[in-house]
């Protein structure tokens, strides 16, 4: 089953961090979610255009994990060469985990 299953996400972005939540639609759901989307999954996920670490951060009260992803963004919103410079699709993608 994909991510987007059972979660939505949304992203921000603070230079060349990306960051991308990814909630529950039912707060059920979150035990399985802190289990499958695990740092080591989500770095894979995004080996391809991320170079610096994944962190996480559990935000159990609300459902929800927090990614903290640096070098994500093509060097940033003033330096970066891509369409899309904050990373907003960077949620779609997430939502893509096969979990």
């Amino acid at each position: 089953m994909k991510l987007r299953e059972i979660a939505h996400s949304r992203t921000g972005d603070k230079g060349d961090t990306s960051n991308i939540s990814v909630i529950a639609y039912d707060p059920k759901d979150y035990s399985l979610l802190a289990e499958r989307v695990t740092v080591e999954r989500v770095a894979a996920h995004f080996a391809r255009i991320v170079s610096g670490p994944v962190r996480r951060y559990e935000l159990p009260n609300v459902g929800a994990l927090n990614f903290v992803i640096e070098g994500a963004l093509g060097g940033g919103v003033t330096r970066a060469l891509t369409l899309d410079a904050h990373g907003k699709s960077l949620s779609s993608l997430m939502l893509d985990l096969e979990i």
